[in-house]
């Protein structure tokens, strides 16, 4: 009976003595009551979670592995097998990302701290200032996006609300001390019309690019930002027109396309290119 209560406590399960009853028990709060799923539900929560959670760097998501292979587990053997070929007909490639590796433990402390209110101090890598530096934050919010894990609060250094990249933080400290967050917070309108992460001051710009009729169908398909205008010319050029808080993101985006995207307007991201083009030209001199 120790023995399996020792592997309980080691799955994490909070088996506790009661003195006054003379008997073990488990908190009747870990458990959650059952959820009569679908089989399409259970399906695609089983196939998610198995090929979301079981990337490289994703250990993240282990707990939404051991729900799934749960889960799995109480399927019908019927379904077991329907799964089983599911699960090899389907594959989801959540394409490149910055894995946390050894950073799963700054994650959880953030993800913690914004749940609880507790503010944290981080020594951080920071790439904008060229230099290690050290701030009192208090997380609102911690988002995946852009191949990244992020947190998103209030800097004392800063004393304003900035973007941090959790794989970045050399060091972390909870602090105590709690915070409330501004009711007038969000993260939407925070991020407002951002290209990508990272939203800038000033009013919001129209931004006009042409594509070649080799990519401009390849970029036309995807939704690339939820303001983006989409037409085809007659000489089967793209028109693409989109909305952005900011041109320091979108400008590494239209470079990425090379000599098939031109920036009709706003004129400073078209000088931006430029610049970056003739630079990288400049690297190539015998081509």
């Amino acid at each position: 009976m120790f023995r399996d209560i020792d592997s309980l406590k080691a799955a994490g399960v909070p088996v506790a003595y009661n003195r006054s009853t003379k008997r073990y028990h488990i908190d009747g709060e870990h458990f959650l009551p059952p959820t009569n799923l679908t089989i399409d539900e259970a399906l695609a929560v089983v196939l998610m979670a198995d090929r979301l959670g079981r990337s490289p760097g994703e250990a993240i998501l282990a707990p939404a592995v051991r729900a799934a292979e749960k889960i799995e587990a109480g399927l019908p053997a019927a379904m077991q097998k329907r799964l089983q070929a599911a699960s090899e007909a389907i594959h989801i490639d959540p394409g490149p990302r910055n894995p946390l590796g050894d950073h799963h433990d700054t994650h959880h402390t953030l993800l913690t701290a914004s749940v609880d209110r507790q503010a944290v101090r981080l020594r951080y890598d920071c790439r904008t200032e060229f230099q290690v530096i050290q701030t009192e934050l208090e997380p609102y919010s911690v988002l995946h996006r852009e191949r990244s894990w992020y947190v998103i609060g209030h800097s004392t250094r800063h004393d304003q609300v900035r973007t941090f990249n959790i794989g970045r933080v050399l060091d972390i400290e909870a602090l105590d001390r709690s915070f409330e967050r501004p009711k007038s917070f969000s993260l939407e309108r925070h991020l407002g019309n951002a290209w990508r992460m990272i939203p800038e001051d000033g009013p919001d710009e129209h931004v006009h690019l042409r594509f070649a009729p080799f990519l401009g169908g390849n970029v036309a398909e995807v939704l690339w930002h939820p303001t983006q205008r989409c037409q085809f010319a007659e000489d089967g050029w793209l028109d693409y027109h989109v909305t952005v808080s900011g041109l320091r993101e979108i400008v590494w985006w239209v470079l990425g396309y090379g000599d098939q995207v031109e920036v009709v307007k706003p004129a400073r991201l078209r000088r931006m290119v430029g610049r970056r083009l003739r630079a990288a030209a400049e690297r190539y001199p015998e081509a």
